[in-house]
């Protein structure tokens, strides 16, 4: 019986979050939100009959904004600061070594975005930082210290800008004359070296922006982590839902799923067969769930979106994956 919802109310709606309280039916038992942020699906699914939900974020300023509210669930809401990559350590830390759910919202959040003083966002001036926590090497460290052909690399492979190698040349030449500490710097390099967006497009530094953060934070190295982790924490049944926003992030659940539910078999002139497997996880549904049309009327951040769940199955968790990222890892770059 899901216990009464708390009177104040949440800072935002989150993307998908009815299509996950449907496709994991019915809530019940432990979950871990392992992004956190302005609390919504941790909210969420509380309301929905979780008994109880770990809230992880790697920003302190998530719960610091909770703070308003979260009391209002009691012990049934737990907040562990660190990152979903350490998830099955986090759980185990709070006394929920086995999860009966793991729901992971990737990429920056609104109230990050919002704040033009973390650097996240080209619409705002700001200081170039864009770290999600509040430790290691900012934006500004990566954009004024790395090698051009390192900054090349993340802004081709991270935000597939194919530009990448002249605004990589642009910075260099850029850094040497003063140092780049400001999000307006780095938005005007960039609009001085790519044609003007055409309307309906995409601000010409969307992609470089996108790429820089995933790099400061290791996002896609962390993902693979989460996953790997997710899968370790999870009982048998447990489910694992996973809401991404762009294609190199999707495409890194998508095979680490997929792998994971495989029987192995197959073959072909073209690929040797793989030995038959027993699987960790079966998809539920098969493909990504996306929003409706209603959603992205009321919510337009929600348009890229796309959501895939799994159900743990009881084989154990497999052996850890270096191969989905599909792209070259941050320690091979910097």
């Amino acid at each position: 019986m899901p216990a009464p919802a708390s009177d104040t109310p949440a800072p935002h709606t989150p993307v998908l979050l009815d299509a996950i309280l449907n496709a994991v039916a019915p809530v019940e038992g432990v979950w871990l939100d392992g992004t956190f942020g302005a609390g919504g699906y941790a909210r969420g699914l509380l309301e929905a009959g979780a008994a109880c939900v770990s809230g992880v974020d790697r920003d302190p300023l998530a719960f610091e904004m909770a703070a308003e509210w979260a009391g209002g669930f009691g012990e049934r809401l737990k907040l562990v600061e660190g990152t979903f990559s350490d998830l099955d350590d986090l759980a185990a830390s709070v006394g929920h070594p086995q999860l009966d759910g793991v729901v992971l919202d990737l990429g920056v959040s609104s109230m990050q975005l919002d704040r033009a003083e973390r650097g996240f966002s080209f619409m705002r001036d700001g200081p170039l930082d864009m770290r999600m926590g509040q430790a290691g090497p900012s934006a500004e460290d990566l954009v004024n210290d790395a090698p051009e052909a390192a900054l090349a690399d993340i802004l081709f492979h991270y935000g597939e800008e194919r530009a990448a190698r002249r605004i990589a040349r642009a910075i260099v030449a850029e850094r040497a004359e003063a140092r780049i500490n400001s999000t307006a710097q780095l938005v005007q390099i960039i609009e001085k070296n790519l044609p003007r967006a055409k309307p309906g497009q995409s601000h010409v530094a969307t992609r470089s922006f996108q790429a820089i953060r995933i790099a400061v934070n290791d996002e896609f190295g962390q993902l693979a982590e989460g996953l790997m982790a997710a899968e370790r924490a999870l009982k048998p049944g447990g489910q694992l839902a996973v809401v991404t926003f762009h294609s190199l992030e999707d495409r890194i659940a998508k095979r680490f799923l997929q792998d994971r539910a495989s029987t192995g078999g197959g073959g072909s002139r073209h690929a040797p067969a793989e030995a038959e497997r027993m699987p960790t996880f079966t998809l539920t549904p098969r493909r990504a769930i996306a929003p409706d049309k209603g959603e992205v009327a009321i919510n337009p951040r929600a348009r890229s979106a796309k959501l895939r769940v799994a159900r743990r199955t009881d084989v154990p968790a497999g052996a850890p994956q270096t191969d989905i990222l599909g792209v070259p890892p941050l320690t091979e770059i910097l």
